[in-house]
């Protein structure tokens, strides 16, 4: 890649002016660990919004390179980096470029059409896992990047920034440490915030980290300005009322997607909810997501089930 982001070939040391960050509930891959830069142009500053996405100025970058341990027991070790995706806001609106790694791991090139890898790895049960990875096309990244008639950022929310990150000179709330460098402005306190709940902690309320979980992993497409408004399920943490949520909704369209369920979640039943059903299967056409990933996330979908086994019967 010649956007100079990285002082190394191998895209391992993030240049000067590049931000890591992370997001409490981020999206599901495939296992793939996610290293996520911002970069903002000098003298430049995101603005605070409450809810939707950071506003942020023309020439504002977005990097995120997917990898994987050897073992997924032993993170940040022996990372293979499979590819790194760019979000780029121009002046016409943001546009999203994708660059494949080689075998020797020195060069990524642009593939704007996708590609199928083999990716192998240990899993966390030490088992030995190849999976079908797919590099998105520009279509399908249009596809999930999709809000009202143009595209936009997913993860950089207020609510999926309000953590604690572990950056070089100590850990610090990420809208803290951004307002001090004085990449954000506009910020309440952290406190005052919205906040969206670690999905994998289970310190935190069964029902938050659902909910959290499918705002980062569903709601891109099931908002009612996106790719799935026509399915009437919106799954944004701003949503509240129970229909749009799928408790006791039945769906827009039956078929095989549904598994012959009627509704999509039956509180009390995650057998007996769609919700559920689609996020176990990893058939074209039936699983959800429907892009992104090709094998099930257990941890996941263990979570979901276990928020609507305990759901009551309204």
């Amino acid at each position: 890649m010649a956007y100079r982001l990285f002082t190394d070939a191998g895209g391992r040391h993030a240049n000067a002016g590049l931000t890591p960050y992370a997001l409490n509930a981020p999206l599901f891959s495939d296992y793939a660990e996610k290293l996520r830069f911002l970069y903002l142009p000098p003298g430049a500053q995101a603005r605070y919004r409450p809810d939707g996405v950071l506003d942020l100025p023309v020439g504002a970058t977005l990097v995120k390179t997917f990898a994987y341990p050897a073992d997924l027991r032993r993170p940040g070790e022996r990372l293979r980096h499979v590819e790194t995706r760019l979000l780029i806001h121009q002046a016409d609106g943001w546009v999203a470029r994708t660059y494949v790694w080689n075998a020797a791991q020195t060069e990524a090139l642009l593939k704007r059409a996708g590609t199928r890898l083999d990716v192998r790895f240990t899993d966390g049960q030490g088992r030995a896992r190849i999976i079908d990875y797919a590099v998105p096309n520009q279509n399908q990244c249009k596809e999930c990047h999709q809000l009202d008639e143009g595209m936009t950022p997913i993860g950089p929310r207020a609510r999926n920034l309000n953590g604690d990150f572990a950056y070089a000179e100590g850990t610090e709330n990420q809208l803290a440490h951004w307002t001090r460098q004085g990449l954000l402005t506009g910020a309440p306190a952290p406190k005052d915030a919205p906040r969206a709940a670690r999905w994998d902690d289970p310190a935190e309320p069964l029902e938050a980290r659902a909910r959290a979980y499918l705002d980062g992993n569903c709601a891109h497409c099931h908002n009612a300005r996106a790719a799935a408004s026509n399915s009437g399920l919106f799954l944004e943490l701003e949503e509240t009322r129970a229909p749009q949520l799928g408790i006791g909704k039945a769906p827009v369209a039956a078929g095989r997607g549904s598994g012959d369920l009627k509704v999509g979640i039956e509180p009390g039943h995650p057998d007996a909810s769609i919700l559920a059903y689609r996020m176990a299967s990893t058939e074209p056409g039936v699983m959800m997501p429907e892009l992104g990933r090709s094998i099930r996330h257990e941890e996941g979908l263990a979570l979901i089930r276990a928020w609507i086994a305990g759901m009551k019967t309204p």
